[in-house]
């Protein structure tokens, strides 16, 4: 056989150089054979995507039969075949996978290899052969997403890739025995009844070796179709052009690591989402793998895409007017020029005040016309019934008497619940008598108050400048203790606490406090308190209640507090009143 009618994928010999065999052997039983890889099932071409990636949770499921006929052979010194390693190989490619959210495809593909037939040549330095009979290839597991277009358009893009797990046979010429990663760029088109598809690939694969003059390694793929969509589109008949190139210095397109096959082919619906189709064609070159005749047949499904007939446009009130141009798609109307009155009913004055009802704030009771949006239609109203209408009453919700003051028109007559001569609105304790105050926050309020767990003062009681003696202006403040604890016998245990600032010792300080606190107790206890009623403690500077930083809070700092120990003899919790 000469080296022109030579086509199939090549593994070349140096049948006389012994270097050169054993550098074969090392490489014979270790790479994948099929140059063949089949487009994903569903796909309108053999070796290229047609990217029809439309619809969501959509699967896909097929098998792709391909006979290679002498893809691997050996070749003397004079370029004439010496043998076939493999003569057949056939293989049922099963395939299925789903698509998502109109864009992202999920595919995975099983070799089956149903028959390897091939005959073992034994040479002075080394002998060649394949395992025959039935096996498996590499899985692929695949994963594109669309880029843009859509398919049937002028251009559609897609990027994705491969990985083919080393399951199959390596004794099969079916199998790198190592994982092989394979990312591509994906095209194809619709431009009248002329279609196109064209990849282009990069496939890591980590087989190094060198076989005669042909290396083994990573690859730049590709791949190209044309063809015409017949019958209705559901036939698409046409040539592909596929094959690959080793990525190695001195290997790039050279004939015996370039391996190229041309197939023509086509697809053809015959029923809803199934597809059958055919193919043939040789190897171009003597790249390893390449046969020298090609036959493909497919049988796939992948479900048809029903598009929606348009619906008619709405029209919900059946006015006639539809909805789109309808300003009131719920209510039967009329038409009208005015955009925003069109398909609305005629206006209506339900009050019959003349004034129409989507202008009229009231429309349920007649009134008058007002400048005021939220007046005009409305009748005068007066809520409390005081005969000041509520557009003046400042209480249009409480009745009150006129007043030139626009603020206190139509509200009641300041109050004094308390009866101490401060009116409500600043007295500060409205519902306890008290005396009047600069200070708004005691204004009318007692000098001193039962507040949860305390005796509230108003006043500080007073001492000379560090002394435990009183003051004499210290008399009114514990005479208003004096009366609390005379209004309420049911507080039984009272704790007279003092406090100092941090001027001076600590002990200083908590002697004083104490002795200021026993001065308190003495003097209630004078005044006809019984002593049982009462105990004093002194806690010096250990309890502020303000910045010992400043002389106001220093002052703070400088006080006498009542706590209520017992009610009625039990014990009060003691809480944060102020």
């Amino acid at each position: 056989m000469t080296r022109s009618r030579c086509i199939p994928v090549v593994m070349a010999l140096a049948a006389l150089a012994a270097p050169a065999v054993a550098q074969a052997q090392s490489q014979t039983d270790t790479f994948a054979l099929n140059r063949f890889n089949p487009s994903e099932r569903g796909s309108d071409w053999f070796a290229n995507e047609s990217l029809d990636l439309r619809g969501h949770v959509r699967p896909f499921v097929g098998v792709v039969g391909d006979w290679g006929y002498k893809p691997l052979v050996l070749y003397g010194p004079d370029g004439d075949v010496v043998s076939a390693i493999v003569r057949h190989q056939i293989f049922a490619h099963v395939g299925g996978g789903l698509i998502l959210w109109e864009r992202l495809r999920l595919g995975a593909s099983m070799p089956l290899l149903v028959y390897n037939k091939g005959a073992t040549r034994t040479t002075a330095n080394g002998t060649f052969t394949s395992s025959n009979g039935t096996t498996i290839g590499d899985l692929r597991l695949g994963a594109d997403v669309r880029l843009l277009g859509e398919y049937g358009g002028p251009f559609t893009m897609a990027i994705g890739g491969q990985a083919f797990l080393p399951t199959g046979n390596e004794d099969a010429f079916a199998s790198d025995g190592k994982v092989r990663l394979q990312p591509h760029l994906l095209g194809a088109g619709d431009l009248g009844p002329f279609a196109y598809a064209a990849q282009l690939g990069f496939a890591y694969r980590p087989h190094k070796g060198q076989l005669d003059d042909g290396k083994f390694g990573n690859e730049m793929t590709f791949a190209v179709g044309a063809g015409l969509r017949l019958l209705d589109k559901k036939l698409l008949v046409g040539p592909e052009l596929y094959g690959s190139t080793v990525a190695r210095k001195g290997s790039v397109l050279k004939k015996r690591t370039t391996p190229t096959e041309l197939i023509l082919g086509g697809k053809y619906q015959v029923a809803s989402g199934v597809r059958v189709g055919g193919g043939i064609g040789p190897g171009l070159t003597r790249g390893f793998g390449a046969p020298r005749l090609r036959v493909l047949a497919a049988l796939e499904w992948l479900p048809d895409i029903v598009e929606e007939k348009p619906k008619p446009p709405s029209d919900r009130d059946h006015d006639g007017i539809i909805d789109s141009e309808d300003a009131c798609p719920d209510v039967a109307g009329e038409r009208n020029e005015d955009p925003q009155k069109n398909g609305c009913p005629p206006p209506t004055d339900r009050d019959g005040d003349g004034i129409f009802d989507e202008d009229d704030a009231c429309p349920d009771e007649a009134g008058k016309p007002d400048e005021d949006p939220k007046k005009n239609g409305c009748p005068p109203s007066d809520r409390d019934g005081d005969k000041i209408l509520d557009e003046d009453d400042a209480c249009p919700d409480e009745p009150g008497e006129p007043n030139e003051d626009p603020q206190k028109n139509g509200c009641p007559p300041p109050t004094d619940r308390d009866g101490d001569g401060i009116l409500d609105e600043v007295d500060a304790c409205p519902d306890e008598p008290g005396a009047p105050n600069d200070d708004p926050k005691k204004n009318g309020c007692p000098l001193a108050q039962v507040r949860e767990s305390k005796i509230i003062i108003l006043e500080r009681v007073e001492f000379e400048t560090n002394s435990a003696k009183l003051l004499a202006n210290s008399d009114v403040i514990l005479n208003a203790v004096l009366k609390v604890m005379e209004d309420h016998p049911e507080l039984t245990k009272i704790s007279v606490e003092g406090h100092t600032d941090n001027r001076g010792g600590v002990g200083h300080n908590l002697g004083l406090s104490k002795r200021r606190a026993a001065s308190v107790v003495k003097w209630l206890v004078s005044h006809g308190i019984d002593v049982k009623r009462l105990q004093s403690q002194g806690f010096g500077l250990k309890r502020p209640i303000d910045t010992n930083d400043t002389e106001e809070g220093r002052q703070n700092n400088r006080r006498v507090e009542f706590h209520i120990i017992e009610k009625d003899g039990k014990p009060v919790p003691q809480g944060d009143a102020k």
